[in-house]
């Protein structure tokens, strides 16, 4: 089983599905499974940092560039909360992220360094927004 895992995972992954579904628990890939369902988990948090980085780069151009905002810039933002919504209320686990001082931290890192290389500016090192007007739909700096 962890040869077809190392070579082919999808075929892996069809194979591990008719097992379980068949009952036959005894000839599962136990731990690559285990693996993979935490692989899982981790996706769903990198894309929730993902979208957090999107959203706080572009509210940091939005504040600290006014005379270059616009309707695409206002359209991501939306899309952005909208996305990050719709994951938390579809796996409120994600929430558990969100209060994580040291993964937030990286993510406004991450914001920040996007935005600084797409502006050349200098931004705060240290968020200037709650969470609730981050996602708060309409909160737009000044």
């Amino acid at each position: 089983m962890g040869n077809l895992y190392d070579t082919d995972i999808v075929a892996w992954a069809w194979e591990q599905a008719s097992l379980l579904r068949s009952g036959r628990l005894s000839a599962i890939d136990a731990l690559n499974i285990a693996e993979e369902i935490e692989d899982v988990a981790r996706n769903e948090q990198r894309q929730l940092g993902s979208r957090l980085v999107v959203l706080l780069s572009h509210l940091l151009k939005w504040q600290y560039q006014p005379s270059r905002r616009g309707h695409s810039w206002q359209l991501t933002i939306k899309a952005q909360r909208k996305a990050i919504a719709r994951a938390l209320r579809r796996m409120p686990s994600l929430k558990h992220f969100l209060q994580d001082e040291e993964w937030l931290e990286e993510v406004w890192d991450d914001a920040v360094s996007a935005a600084m290389n797409e502006t050349e500016l200098r931004f705060p090192s240290q968020n200037p927004w709650t969470l609730s007007q981050i996602v708060d739909p309409d909160f737009f700096p000044a």
